[in-house]
């Protein structure tokens, strides 16, 4: 696994850049299916980046799950690429992002809080992930 990312990412990305890691794996095993790290905390500034890239990826998004806790204001919906993106939030302080393609295919991204100062003591993502209970 890659290192952190630099810790001037947020200036040396365009702007319009989704900083985004996906498990590339087939398995996707564990609770985490990747990271998002957005520039604020403004849903509806980040979001429609997010999702423009995740539908190339993944196929249209239907739905975004949002901890309450970590967005400035929460709409119930978004219009995004001509497509109506349902928002659901819930106070859960997790530093999630439940993202559903179709009915029932959700991946699960961690939310790095847009102001935080990467670190050599930052755990990788491998390390946040968690292998399911069987």
């Amino acid at each position: 696994m890659p290192d952190l990312l630099p810790d001037a990412i947020h200036r040396a990305a365009k702007p319009g850049t989704v900083l985004l890691r996906l498990e590339t794996t087939p398995s996707r095993e564990g609770n985490l299916d990747g990271a998002w790290w957005p520039r604020s905390r403004d849903i509806g500034a980040e979001l429609p980046d997010l999702i423009h890239v995740l539908t190339g990826h993944l196929g249209p998004i239907t739905r975004v799950g949002l901890d309450t806790t970590a967005w400035d204001e929460l709409p119930t919906r978004l219009v995004i690429d001509d497509r109506v993106v349902r928002i659901d939030s819930f106070p859960v302080g997790d530093n999630t992002v439940l993202i559903t393609r179709g009915d029932r295919d959700h991946f699960s991204l961690l939310v790095v809080p847009p102001h935080t100062n990467p670190t050599p003591h930052m755990p990788p993502l491998s390390r946040w992930r968690v292998a399911p209970q069987c």
